[in-house]
């Protein structure tokens, strides 16, 4: 005899995992501004940095802001360690 499977239950795992994974997002979203000092800026401010940022982002641009972007988490990782 086959095992039933509660779907319902099934889905409300899945949501609320999901849940829980933007939920952590949005948490390291708000702690990557924090690091990088941009919550000293005003909401309008940041917000116009970052949709400038997404439009007219060519693939070069990304890739140098990634490699800056590495190199301020290492140093940040080294000043971590006693």
């Amino acid at each position: 005899m086959r095992k039933v499977r509660d779907y319902d239950a099934e889905l409300k795992a899945l949501n609320d995992k999901a849940r829980s994974l933007k939920t952590k997002k949005v948490e390291q979203l708000g702690q990557l501004v924090t690091a990088t000092g941009a919550d000293a800026l005003d909401l309008d401010t940041l917000a116009g940095a970052m949709l400038h940022v997404v439009e007219t982002a060519s693939a070069e641009e990304r890739g140098a802001w990634r490699v800056k972007g590495a190199a301020f988490f290492q140093r940040r990782r080294k000043k971590a360690r006693p």
